[in-house]
């Protein structure tokens, strides 16, 4: 029996369907439905039932997530000690992120491979998710960590969801919105707006929605958006992805009309990824999955 298949298997049943389960696993729809139909003929009963709303395990698949799960533990481990018995950890990745994503996701597992691996080299390069994802598709970064911009990805790259956030209004507690339980894209009509810099999905969102945004800062990270929001300069567009704790007084209300962004890890279509490039690669998705957590899925 091939592990793979155990690891479609288990990426469906927990996207709830094949397709995310797909995007997920970063292969076509037509072949991870192919190779979970192997793994049902390699064990002789049915894994899942499928209908218009998606896939869920049959009481024969329930039964076996507990040991496929370990089985493609076991699996990451034997990879993982020979990548660094091999040497793999020597390496050079080049990783881009736009500043929420460099901040929330890149930098800890960074950090980590730093301290355990020191001679493994990083290149992080921060930016606006068009231009990290140019660069990936020059070949100038291995892979990026962006917020998933409105337009379909250039031929050549393949984009892979991760997670999403809720977008939302952040502002400071003695502010008249402050009290309301959400806000709209109309209620930023008169107030000063602090965003994230033009060509960042911040910027393209606030702009589809509200015609004349009074823009008074451009902003190159999340938490300059905070620190302003917090001097009182105006009310701050962001996502809610991991708010700072050291800013007090600061109150985040959900847009209740604003879709939630996607943060989707991008990478070419025909590259070959380094030994190293993929153990990094890997870690990124963990650590995504850890901080979206139960309540913000990735998309099906």
């Amino acid at each position: 029996m091939r592990v793979e298949r155990a690891r479609y298997f288990l990426a469906a049943i927990e996207t709830g369907s094949l397709r995310a389960a797909a995007a997920k696993c970063g292969v076509s729809q037509p072949t991870i439905g192919q190779q979970i139909g192997l793994l049902e003929e390699d064990l002789d009963v049915v894994l899942l039932t499928r209908s218009r709303h998606g896939v869920r395990p049959t009481p024969a698949g329930q039964a076996l997530m507990e040991p496929l799960g370990r089985l493609v533990a076991a699996e990451d481990a034997v990879r993982q000690s020979a990548m660094e018995s091999s040497g793999a950890y020597r390496g050079r990745v080049q990783i881009g992120g736009v500043s929420v994503t460099a901040e929330t996701i890149i930098a800890p597992v960074v950090g980590r491979l730093r301290e355990q691996h020191p001679g493994l080299r990083f290149t992080v390069r921060e930016g606006a998710s068009a231009a990290i994802e140019s660069a990936v598709l020059d070949g100038g970064l291995d892979f990026g960590v962006v917020t998933m911009p409105g337009t379909p990805a250039a031929p050549g790259l393949h984009r892979i969801p991760l997670m999403s956030a809720p977008v939302g209004v952040c502002m400071r507690a003695d502010h008249p919105l402050a009290g309301r339980g959400h806000v709209h894209w109309r209620d930023l009509e008169t107030w000063p707006v602090v965003t994230m810099r033009a060509g960042t999905v911040m910027w393209d969102m606030l702009h589809r929605h509200v015609p004349a945004p009074d823009v008074v800062v451009q902003a190159m990270s999340a938490r300059t958006v905070e620190v302003m929001v917090a001097q009182g300069v105006g009310l701050g567009i962001l996502a809610r992805f991991n708010p700072s704790a050291d800013i007090a007084d600061l109150v985040w209300l959900p847009l209740r009309d604003a879709p939630p962004v996607h943060v989707c890890l991008t990478q070419r279509r025909d590259g070959r990824p380094s030994p190293s490039a993929l153990i990094v690669r890997r870690l990124i998705r963990t650590e995504a999955d850890v901080l979206a957590g139960p309540a913000r899925p990735v998309p099906p």
